[in-house]
């Protein structure tokens, strides 16, 4: 356990950290305040006295950026799971919804706001960039898409999702899809199910990409199927540990074992119900509580590689005493180093962790793309996807001899119409 109070060593904590930044960013690989904009200003950054750069009450500001000493940012562009459930109560996965416009609305709007303020931030589409950004003395930002429904049904959004600059994709939300089973649905008592046969090809084409596979949010047995199919290292963007605050969505110590093998990293959620221990209510955890966190991720996996920052703040109600916003990040490092963390160990957590991970990610990415060529993208589709077409369409020519019949099964023809009136 790590005391409550900082020792008079302070100043020689703010000198370490100083010079630790001249090298490696401060990386926070969840913030939701993409969605505060949209449910607050429905996404019109213009039309009221929004300032980014001004005195905010969310946990997000430029100067709560600058105060915390942030160099990277994934924010997320989450979109709450649709309504899957039909009149007779059954669940459709084929049921029109809304997800892939509300999603490009939220990477426009987290555009327009870096663009907006680009005397400090930068947008960014690799490690590469991320690190010259930070160099430069920008604030690099990314993204990060929040649940596979987020793609309805279709590796080609998931394929433009990566074009449009989104680094990683949480394999569900807080409900199944055709892809995984979600950690709420086991909280439920439903049975885990796992990853399914279509999951799996999903992964290895976020492998193909160098999209980020992340593990936040998913069951226990998706996260282990996930690190039994993947080829390149996961990330559990925000979750914590399972051992010291038994919820669904922390990561269990075997699982942990694992991430060590894979080399990938757990990024620490700041949400006090996902680290609240048994002794406390949720209103009276404090940063200590994210500090025994990150040391019970170290002692299991035997060191720091493994470990990150990944806040989940403005998706969350409140933070822990003591880790409010995003200006705290430099009270939490101190605090891991007054428990004996090395230069190198603040180094990896702070944000050398996962700047690796999402490079290898890209390293890997390459090999596969050379390795197999244009025919190597994953073209699948869910088995269960209806495809519905306007009879019409039959009179157009055909490709060869009975091309209309490979898809018969999965084909639904509208009533003919006159494509050229409104009949």
């Amino acid at each position: 356990m790590v005391s409550a109070e900082l020792n008079s060593d302070k100043t020689i904590y703010e000198s370490r950290l100083t010079e630790l930044l001249k090298e490696t960013p401060i990386v926070d690989t969840h913030n939701d305040f993409p969605y505060i904009l949209r449910v607050q200003l429905h996404d019109e950054l213009h039309s009221c006295d929004f300032d980014f750069n001004g005195e905010l009450q969310t946990h997000t500001s430029l100067p709560k950026f600058r105060k915390g000493k942030l160099g990277v940012q994934f924010f997320s562009v989450y979109i709450e799971c649709k309504d899957y459930i039909t009149e007779d109560g059954k669940e459709d996965f084929n049921k029109f919804n809304s997800a892939v416009r509300d999603t490009l609305e939220q990477i426009d709007v987290t555009k327009r706001l870096v663009n907006e303020y680009s005397d400090d931030m930068k947008f960014v589409n690799n490690s590469i960039e991320a690190m010259e950004a930070y160099k430069n003395g920008k604030i690099a930002v990314t993204l990060g898409v929040e649940g596979l429904h987020q793609v309805d049904l279709s590796l080609g959004v998931l394929r433009e999702y990566f074009e449009l600059g989104c680094r990683y994709i949480t394999l569900t939300h807080n409900g199944d899809n055709p892809f995984a089973t979600a950690a709420s649905s086991i909280a439920a008592g439903l049975p885990d199910n796992g990853l399914t046969e279509y999951g799996k090809r999903c992964i290895l084409e976020m492998n193909r990409l160098g999209m980020m596979v992340d593990l936040s949010h998913v069951s226990y047995k998706t996260m282990l199927d996930t690190l039994e199919v993947t080829q390149s290292p996961v990330i559990f963007s925000h979750s914590s540990a399972y051992h010291l605050t038994n919820h669904e969505r922390n990561v269990r110590d075997d699982v942990l074992l694992k991430i060590k093998e894979n080399d990938g990293v757990v990024c620490v959620n700041f949400y006090p119900a996902f680290i609240v221990p048994k002794d406390k209510s949720i209103k009276e955890v404090s940063i200590e509580d994210a500090v025994n966190h990150i040391l019970h991720i170290v002692k299991i996996t035997g060191s720091f590689r493994h470990v990150g920052f990944g806040s989940d703040f403005d998706g969350i109600p409140f933070g822990p005493i003591g880790l409010e916003d995003v200006s705290k990040y430099p009270d939490l490092i101190y605090k891991i180093m007054q428990a004996g963390a090395t230069d190198q160990d603040i180094k990896g957590l702070m944000g050398g962790n996962t700047m690796r991970v999402w490079a290898k990610n890209e390293e890997i990415s390459k090999k596969l793309i050379k390795k197999l060529g244009p025919k190597g993208i994953i073209e699948d589709n869910w088995k269960q996807r209806v495809w519905e077409f306007n009879s019409y369409s039959k009179d157009f020519p055909r490709l060869f001899e009975n091309s209309f019949d490979i898809h018969k099964d999965s084909t639904i023809w509208k009533p003919k119409k006159d494509m050229f009136t409104k009949k």
